[in-house]
């Protein structure tokens, strides 16, 4: 559902487009073979190239080629066997060469399609524009000296794949989502960590306004924001804040804004640039790209299964929920870790222990999938205790508990604790007789047809095995003994 703001003078459509730069996983930059690590000293990974030393040349770098038409594969888009790498000309501390090299006429790849998923269960195809390569520019730093600015390089020449799409969102929600999947489907295909937090995965979200049904308003613009709830609070501030001022008989100026998500708001930082404006030209360095069927090919046959076909083979070969295997497919280690426990056993149980217990103690003690203290095969292990009767379901949840603070394994802690489901039918049998034995006057009402009294005296033998005898076994014992 859309966001509609409801003016003093009637309602409004908010209308979202995202371009997403993500960083290419790869160990060399987009045209030099300096490293790509995050977190090294400042300046330490800059070659003559990214720091624009005269008459150095771009060279490029196949494996972000690789990666940029692998992701263009993953949003099922067109891939162009022939694009041109061009310089986008501006002037910043932090671009040593003055201008950047990217893709503006002919991107590597074409339109595509990305479907999001929302909270009742639907779903809606986004489209997207292109996918084209660039380099990241340096990092101004303005808070390691009172009157100057310093420069890091490292990121300078760093490969991006900058991904627009559509304006085909129409709510913080859907735009979250278009994140979210975005970012499920990179790491998914290996290429961007998708580590928002560490910056290679950020946002500049477009927001305009319009009344419903109308051709689109002028949009603004919200360079780099870092993470989902910020590019959600920035949709909601700057979708309002055009409403008021058409609402207050004013015109939107299409410009660049900053949010700050500190005052949580949106503020103008340079009125908007066209593309004539950078001057655009083909990058005289560089030829142009081209590459065969082969290529791709090859990149294709060695594609993994991604989120909307692992979804849909939970639904349809596990019998899943459709909710539940969003929520298993939507990180590929959460994928991976369901199905090594699920791996010929009930898939619904698995799913149950993998969402339920699992997720929960998780999310009690701060801990994410990859610190688990229980494996996948250890979770396994004790679903496979209470299929074959060895423990009840109501006492797994006890020793899973256990497992997870200790890091024992359930079959240990089922000896330890003495927690075997008594399966023995001749102990099951001495306990039913004593219990029908002390209960004389149960058994007569009983037997004079009040058959709900079965629940009184199942509940009297369990407890008097202290919980551990098989209910199964006791149902199949006691009835034929309380009818005589």
């Amino acid at each position: 559902m859309g966001m509609i703001i409801q003016g003093a003078t009637g309602d409004w459509e908010v209308v979202i487009g995202l371009e997403v730069h993500a960083q290419v996983t790869s160990n060399a930059k987009l045209f030099s073979g300096a490293a790509t690590k995050y977190g090294a000293e400042q300046n330490t990974q800059v070659s003559f190239v990214d720091a624009a030393m005269p008459g150095m040349l771009p060279v490029i770098n196949e494996m972000a080629v690789e990666q940029a038409v692998r992701t263009g594969l993953g949003l099922k888009a067109k891939i162009n066997k022939y694009s041109v790498f061009d310089r986008k000309n501006y002037f910043y501390a932090d671009l040593p060469q003055g201008y950047q090299i990217s893709q503006f006429l002919q991107p590597i790849v074409g339109e595509g399609i990305l479907t999001i998923d929302l909270k009742d269960g639907e779903s809606r195809d986004i489209g997207i524009t292109r996918l084209h390569l660039e380099q990241d520019a340096g990092k101004s730093i303005h808070d390691q000296h009172p009157t100057m600015t310093l420069v890091d390089l490292n990121r300078s020449g760093v490969a991006l794949m900058e991904i627009v799409s559509e304006p085909d969102m129409r709510s913080p929600e859907e735009a979250a989502a278009y994140v979210k999947k975005l970012r499920s489907i990179v790491r998914y295909l290996g290429t961007c960590d998708g580590n928002m937090d560490e910056g290679s995965m950020r946002a500049d979200v477009n927001v305009s306004v319009r009344r419903p049904g109308d051709e689109l308003g002028t949009r603004c613009e919200m360079k780099n924001i870092n993470s989902i709830r910020f590019i959600q609070q920035s949709i909601i501030y700057e979708a309002n804040r055009q409403v008021d001022i058409l609402e207050a008989g004013g015109t939107i100026a299409q410009e660049t804004r900053l949010y700050d998500s500190v005052k949580g708001e949106t503020r103008t930082m340079r009125s908007k640039e066209e593309a004539h404006d950078y001057q655009y030209f083909p990058d005289p360095d560089l030829l142009p790209l081209q590459f065969d069927d082969a290529f791709v090919e090859k990149i294709k046959a060695d594609l993994p299964e991604l989120p909307d076909e692992k979804k849909a083979r939970f639904v349809t070969e596990l019998g899943l929920k459709p909710y539940d295997a969003g929520v298993l497919v939507s990180e590929k280690e959460t994928a991976d870790f369901f199905e090594a426990v699920a791996e010929g056993r009930d898939a619904k149980m698995s799913a149950n222990w993998v969402t339920g217990e699992l997720f929960g103690n998780l999310n009690r003690t701060s801990k994410s999938l990859s610190n688990s203290p229980v494996s996948a095969e250890e979770l396994g292990a004790l679903i496979d205790l209470i299929k074959d009767g060895t423990i009840s379901n109501r006492i797994a949840k006890e020793v899973f508990e256990e497992m997870f603070d200790t890091g024992k394994s359930a079959s240990d802690i089922v000896e330890e604790k003495g927690l075997k489901q008594v399966s023995d039918t001749g102990a099951i049998e001495a306990a039913i007789d004593d219990v029908i034995a002390a209960n004389p006057d149960k058994l007569e009402e009983y037997r004079g047809g009040k058959d709900k009294l079965l629940g009184f005296f199942m509940g009297q033998v369990m407890k008097a095995t202290g919980g551990k005898a098989n209910p199964g076994v006791v149902n199949q014992l006691l009835k034929p003994k309380l009818d005589g």
